[in-house]
């Protein structure tokens, strides 16, 4: 099994920063790709910026410019900057990880998420 834990939400005025990390642990053999989704009241959860083990990344529209995701495989911790934050951002935000476990079962893990509130 395995698990992962998000940290660094918050609240923030508009214009401002947060950097969010993900650091997975348990029964890892390696992780795959790594991701941040969000999810605001009433709308659908959404992928916001991925990252391979390799480092290859990928962005939603929304957050290109503003956001950068990066990972320490070393650490299973993945980190996303978000700069120039905007209301529109205001979401719980999602760790997630495709990872094989020691046990060679692959799956997909998802954190707890982290509240992030942009006020304007």
């Amino acid at each position: 099994q395995v698990q992962l834990v998000e940290s660094g939400g918050g609240l923030v005025q508009a214009g401002g920063s947060l950097r969010l990390s993900c650091a997975a642990s348990g029964s890892i053999f390696v992780i795959n790709d790594m991701g941040w989704y969000r999810q605001a009241p009433g709308k659908q959860r959404e992928l916001v910026a991925a990252i391979t083990r390799a480092g290859s990344t990928n962005y939603a529209d929304s957050v290109k410019g503003r956001f950068t995701i990066s990972r320490d495989n070393a650490k299973n911790t993945v980190y996303l900057q978000m700069n120039v934050l905007k209301p529109e951002d205001t979401a719980v935000y999602y760790c997630n990880a495709d990872a094989l476990s020691r046990l060679l079962h692959r799956d997909n893990y998802w954190g707890q998420g982290t509240q992030v509130t942009v006020s304007s």
